[in-house]
């Protein structure tokens, strides 16, 4: 098992970048690919970003592509996602998650183990 801890949101303008982190313990990071997904207030938790356990290979979302990077330290347990040109639309509260089985999945039932989250406001 693998237990995840977010941090790295708060309120920034729109055009601002944040950079949010997801630190691992239990299990080797590296048994799992990892994603990234929010939910903003009345909406379905949505997938953002995906990455492979070798963070060889990447799945992005359209609504960030271009926008959002995520990568992994898996030496220290650390997983990222860096930010750029945020709107008030990414407004939401961002979870990771591990998968311990598939590849770079955009499912939410592909991830077994969750953080709590952690809020991002983007101000227009």
């Amino acid at each position: 098992q693998v237990q995840l801890v977010e941090s790295g949101g708060g309120l920034v303008q729109a055009g601002g970048s944040l950079r949010l982190s997801c630190a691992a313990s239990g299990s080797s990071l590296s048994r799992y690919a990892m994603g990234w997904f929010r939910q903003a207030p009345g909406k379905e938790r949505e997938f953002v970003a995906a990455l492979s356990r070798s963070g060889g290979s990447t799945n992005y979302a359209d609504s960030v592509k271009g926008r959002f990077t995520i990568s992994r330290d898996n030496a220290k347990k650390m997983v990222y996602l860096q930010m750029n040109s945020l709107k008030p639309e990414d407004t939401a509260v961002y979870y990771c998650a591990a998968d311990p089985n598939s590849y770079t999945s955009w499912s939410l039932d592909s991830y077994d183990y969750w953080g709590q989250g952690t809020q991002v406001t983007v101000s227009s």
